[in-house]
């Protein structure tokens, strides 16, 4: 997939065009000693809503309003994943919310132009947005991180980034070293409250929600992917939030003239093959079928997920490396 489709089927689907706009380890659970002051009637214990819809019922219901949609911020209904695990992101971009008495967070927002429907689809499950504590993400592009400022204005939530994912956060700009630089437009600038890196617990009650930190660069330098625990009925799975592994750059970038950013896919490679990965989620949703494996289609629960995905983005990597280099 070249860049330009990328970018330009994001904005022929509406996303950017209606938009255009050894490790450490961390418990941050201080700032939210506080119990969340307003659950929901429909809330039980552990932030899972004492409801009796099915999940894959409501997966069903995604996957039918995202048929043939893929927009960045094409309005879809939210879906309980797994136990505390939500989504409520867009068609094209996963956003999920974990839940807990104490506080929930968020990862990943969309674009800004998506932010509506995303507060909408955490207040339609039972949540106010006032109790998420932290946001967090993926990679700092547009369709990722264009939300935050937004989201973190509505919320009043802390913002906790990659040190590299950091100055393109707080200044709304691409990093000049971006392959995708000069094809991707900036965002609204947000302060970031605190640092990721190999290992950082993200926690706001260091009980029900435990998100460890992956550094995962490649598509961008500041690239994470995310694991945790989610319990339902006393079935616990792992959860592998698998950040964007694609070498994808303007037209005139060559990875093979670039051997300082083909060194970090190679090993987020290794590192994602070797994640504890129950329940494998991108960021788009489409390159873990996961609307699919939502609506029972596919099993939802695959331990070789994140294998096979690694396996099928060396063979994009390889391919596009032996195109260059043999001057195609």
């Amino acid at each position: 997939m070249n860049v330009e489709s990328k970018w330009s089927r994001g904005r022929r689907v509406g996303a950017l065009a209606r938009a255009l706009a050894p490790a450490l380890v961390m418990t941050l659970a201080a700032c939210t000693a506080t119990p969340v002051p307003r659950p929901s009637p429909e809330t039980a214990v552990n932030g899972v809503p004492n409801r009796t819809d099915d999940p894959r019922a409501q997966g069903h219901q995604l996957a039918n309003a995202c048929a043939g949609r893929e927009g960045w911020a094409d309005a879809a209904p939210p879906a309980r994943i797994h136990g505390n695990t939500y989504y409520v992101g867009t068609c094209g971009i996963a956003v999920l919310l974990l839940t807990s008495p104490q506080g929930h967070v968020l990862i990943d927002g969309a674009t800004e132009e998506a932010v509506p429907s995303i507060l909408a689809n955490i207040r339609s499950l039972g949540f106010d947005p006032r109790d998420i504590r932290f946001i967090i993400g993926s990679h700092e592009h547009l369709d990722h991180m264009g939300g935050f400022a937004a989201l973190k204005a509505a919320t009043g939530a802390q913002v906790w980034a990659s040190e590299a994912a950091r100055p393109s956060l707080e200044n709304g700009t691409v990093d000049a070293d971006d392959p995708q630089y000069g094809i991707i437009p900036g965002m609204r600038p947000v302060p970031v409250h605190g640092i990721v890196s190999d290992g950082t617990i993200i926690s706001p009650d260091n009980d029900s929600i435990r998100l460890t930190a992956v550094p995962t660069p490649g598509h961008t330098s500041g690239g994470t992917s995310w694991t945790w625990r989610s319990c339902e009925s006393g079935d616990c799975v792992t959860f592998a939030y698998v950040d964007s592994l694609t070498a994808v750059s303007a037209d005139d970038y060559r990875f093979a003239d670039h051997p300082e950013r083909v060194a970090p896919f190679r090993s987020t490679f290794d590192r994602v093959a070797a994640m504890p990965c129950d329940v494998l989620i991108t960021p788009h949703p489409s390159f873990s079928n996961l609307f699919a494996r939502l609506s029972g289609n596919e099993p939802l629960v695959d331990p070789a997920a994140c294998r096979r995905l690694v396996e099928s983005m060396r063979v994009r990597l390889d391919t596009r490396l032996a195109r260059e280099s043999s001057g195609g």
